[in-house]
């Protein structure tokens, strides 16, 4: 049976884009604005902050891993920043050697040391797929992730044949295991909080290992041994969409790929994902896409 959490990371199609070391001293501050990109790092020394807009400010230590699907404004400090005052502004990372940064007093010793790392999401369906995570992931005490920082930091400098492609697996292998250490009962809703019900993760491994069939709520509420009512309730809190709009949306993100990666005709990928007819799934294609699929095929 199909896993949806590998799926979901694997149609993301993750790509890197920057690795770097960094160790900090003293009072420091830096503040990014990413439009939506992914950040993840682990702290391999020391304790900073974490300030993510949005939300709650988190203090990270030795051995914790955060990553953040998506993020926007962002910032990371020494857990008291500096003043907003010309004498305590924030100085400007300075890389001591490729790809390694040294933040805060020229004359500080250092007391932190960590890795962090960006990505793309290369999926036309990012926005989509990424909705279905959570907002913000924080493992304490799970070395496998820190590994895994390494091994992307080490590939990315090593300038070996097949870069590319052993990022990308990491990278896949990176998220898959933050996801999956994170999926605990106050992750917020999405995906890995519904895969965490039991009575949830059923139906949802039957819509992602059967798209084609005619799936109704009360179909998949038999599939999650739930009454219908009790199934739609549960289901839009723990993924935060109604069934049949998760249905939909998965649908269509599989529908793109098919068109873009495969190259089948539109009444193929018509069949693929359960429409009977080729005019029907145009038309849905249209409303959820905003161009016909004939279309859409063309240009990827």
């Amino acid at each position: 049976m199909t896993d949806p959490l590998s799926q979901v990371v694997g149609m993301l199609r993750p790509e890197p884009d920057i690795s770097k070391r960094i160790v900090a001293g003293g009072r420091w501050r830096v503040t990014r604005s990413d439009a939506g990109r992914p950040f993840y790092g682990a702290i391999l020394e020391g304790r900073c902050r974490l300030d993510v807009a949005g939300g709650a400010p988190v203090v990270l230590e030795a051995g914790d891993f955060i990553l953040v699907p998506a993020a926007r404004a962002f910032a990371v400090s020494s857990l008291e920043p500096p003043a907003n005052t010309p004498l305590e502004a924030p100085a400007a990372p300075v890389e001591t050697s490729p790809g390694l940064f040294r933040l805060g007093p020229e004359h500080a010793e250092p007391d932190i040391r960590m890795l962090v790392g960006h990505c793309t999401f290369a999926s036309d369906d990012a926005g989509l797929l990424v909705s279905l995570l959570p907002h913000q992931v924080h493992v304490r005490g799970e070395p496998r992730l820190s590994a895994l920082v390494e091994f992307v930091d080490d590939e990315t400098r090593a300038g070996r044949p097949g870069r590319e492609a052993v990022l990308t697996r990491l990278l896949e292998v990176l998220l898959i295991e933050a996801l999956r250490s994170a999926a605990g009962p106050s992750a917020s809703a999405g995906l890995l909080r519904g895969l965490r019900d039991d009575h949830l993760a059923g139906a949802l491994r039957c819509i992602h290992d059967r798209p084609a069939q005619t799936w109704t709520v009360g179909a998949l509420a038999r599939e999650a041994a739930l009454s219908r009512s009790a199934f739609f309730d549960r289901f839009q809190r723990a993924v935060g969409v109604a069934p049949m709009a998760y249905v939909t949306g998965w649908r269509m993100a599989l529908a793109k790929a098919f068109l873009r990666r495969d190259g089948i005709t539109v009444a193929e990928a018509a069949g693929r994902v359960g429409y009977s007819s080729a005019s029907t799934f145009s038309a849905a294609f249209r409303r959820h896409v905003g161009m016909p699929p004939a279309l859409y095929a063309r240009g990827a």
